[in-house]
This record gives structure tokens, sequence and C-alpha cells, in this order.
């Protein structure tokens, strides 16, 4: 600890600075535990949250709400990074592959580090913290995979994972004295009983759960990223935020048809919607909002109407009409319910 000494006529009035440390900081139970250890180990914690265009955003008032809710608890800063191009580019190639799903867990956790360790040289921490439980998650938290994110992120030796850090090798805080391995934890395994003791010991009422969620794990959503980049050589954000919502089918490999499930996905598919894409909707029924991407979309209009007509409330074997909007231009089309056996193999 720096000692900084005030000379008064008659004594003298020592202060000790906190050592700053750099948290991950994901808004769950772990990452807040980890938090929880340093501080009370006497460290001035700083949190990194980070965001990609993978976050399962689904968790009521949000993510990044829920996180910015769990520094205040803490009494930390809060710094947000997105990571957004650069990881599209990486999902590309990864350099460890990806687990069951499109999860690249190795490059993205490194990713993440590496964003943390920006942020430990502008604030002169002496290292970062992590949740991390060891054997936790199959791909990125057993002990060869922790050691590949430390060197991919050029951090070996500084990145302390204080739940498990008694059962990991010594890191560099560990040696050069700053921490010791009596204060750390040797958490093992999928088990909360652990953690959930823990929070109590720590006064934590209500704990979160699991901090954060990756789309790129969801089966179904994997497949969807893997047509993306299967037939996009590189995906922009809007490309990904389509896929979180709708039903997807793919025409052709230029084009593709997403269709509306609900109200709410309807407004969000009209929100995304660029300047060249075709919107179809059912003029006289209740219906999705359907939009049709792609450089040679003209030749897929008449289908796409007729499947915007057979997902809406439009009788099934009688014609209907379809509004189709592309920029400024309107107009309708007059067809029947597309068969769900011409469009239910296109489904993604």
């Amino acid at each position: 600890m720096y000692v900084g000494k005030f000379v008064y006529p008659d004594y003298f009035v020592t202060i000790m600075a906190k050592k700053k440390i750099v948290a991950l900081l994901s808004g769950g139970l772990d990452s807040t535990l980890a938090v929880k250890t340093m501080q009370k180990q006497g460290f001035e914690v700083s949190a990194v949250a980070i965001k990609t265009p993978f976050c399962d955003f689904d968790c009521g008032r949000g993510c990044g709400f829920e996180i910015r809710e769990r520094a205040d608890d803490l009494g930390v800063d809060l710094k947000t990074v997105y990571l957004g191009d650069e990881y599209i580019e990486m999902l590309k190639h990864p350099k460890y592959g990806f687990g069951s799903g499109m999860n690249p867990c190795i490059d993205c956790r490194a990713m993440m580090f590496e964003a943390g360790k920006k942020h430990m040289e502008e604030i002169g921490a002496e290292f970062i913290i992590s949740g991390e439980v060891l054997g936790q998650r199959p791909m990125s938290q057993f002990a060869p995979a922790l050691k590949k994110i430390e060197k991919l992120s050029d951090l070996e030796g500084k990145i302390v994972r204080p739940l498990s850090a008694a059962l990991l090798p010594a890191t560099d805080p560990e040696k050069n004295g700053l921490i010791k391995r009596k204060d750390l934890g040797m958490i093992r395994g999928r088990s909360r009983k652990e953690q959930i003791q823990m929070a109590k010991e720590f006064g934590i009422e209500d704990p979160p759960n699991a901090g954060g969620g990756c789309l790129l794990t969801d089966p179904a959503f994997s497949l969807r990223a893997k047509d993306l980049f299967k037939h996009i050589e590189t995906p922009t954000t809007n490309d990904i935020d389509l896929l979180k919502i709708g039903r997807h089918f793919r025409l052709d490999k230029n084009s593709k048809l997403i269709v509306g499930r609900n109200k709410d996905e309807n407004e969000m598919i009209k929100v995304l919607a660029l300047p060249n894409d075709i919107l179809l909707e059912d003029k006289e029924n209740v219906g999705p909002t359907v939009l049709l991407r792609g450089d040679d979309t003209g030749k897929h209009v008449e289908f796409s109407a007729s499947v915007t007509l057979r997902y809406s409330d439009a009788p099934k074997n009688e014609t209907g009409v379809v509004t189709v909007h592309k920029n400024e231009d309107g107009r309708e089309i007059s067809i029947k319910p597309a068969e769900e056996t011409s469009y239910i193999k296109l489904r993604i």
C-alpha cells in the first residue's frame, strides 16, 4: 500500500492508499462475490462490463441496467465496453474454435480480458479479477482453457480468479505478496452451494443468478448464426439483431425472409428494416410484419406475400391482400396463403 504523510506541528497523519484492481463484472453472483472478496482484503475495485452483439438482453429491465444496479450496490465505478465489429470479425475464425453451438468461449473471454487490461493500464491498477469458477463451464473454465485465455489476452500471471484461485497456480500478485493464498477460494464445479453460503456471509440479500448470457450457446440461435456467416462474409450488427427475433427462412444464397411472431417483434422488424428491405403485411387481418432482405428480392415478393398471409389470421383458402413497401414505394398484392409444404423446408 502507498503511504502518504502529512506533517502537522506536533504529529504525523498517515493515509494508506488502497491498491487498485479491475474486475470483469457480469452482474451475476460469481463476479459479485469476486468483487466482495477483494474489497474485504482492502482493494479498490473498478469494474468493467463487456457487451457483445450476442448478449442475451431478455432479462427484465435489461442486462445493462442490472449490471449498473449491481455496481452501485457494490460501490464500484463501472465502465461499459461494447465489442461490436471486432467481435464479429473474431467470430469468423476464432483461434480456439467453437463449443457445442457457435460459441467461441476461449477467444471471447480473451477479448473481454483485453478490454479489462486497457482499463487496468488507464487507471494504474495492479491486476484483473473475474468470477470464473474452475470446472463450471465446459469450454472456458478448465485449467488449460484458463491458461490459454491468459496467454491470448497477454495477461499471463495478471488474472486472479478469487473463487477458485487457491486451486490454481500462483499469480504475480500472490508471488509479490499483494494477496495471500489463505484468503482465496477453493470452489470447483457447477454446484452453487458454496456461492450461496458466501452470499449469506457477505449479507447479500436475494443473490443474483448467473450473470449475462450468450445467445451463441443456444442451439436454435446458433443455427441462424451459422447460416448468416455462411452466406454473408462480414455480417453487420443489424444482421445480428435480426437473428434475435422472428422466424427465419433462407430463400436462396442471397435472400432471407423474417416473419414476426408477435406485436413486439413486428415493431422491432420495422425498426431494423434497412432502405432496400421489403416489408410485407396483411392489409385486412391481424398478422406478422415480414421482412424480405437480399440482393435480388424482387423474384421472391409474391412467395413472401403468400407466407405473410399464411401466418396471419386470414382464411387459409381465400385470396387476401398484402401490402408491400420498399423505401417510399408501396403496392398491394392479391394472393392466396402459401401451403405449409412450400416454406417449412426453408425455415432455419
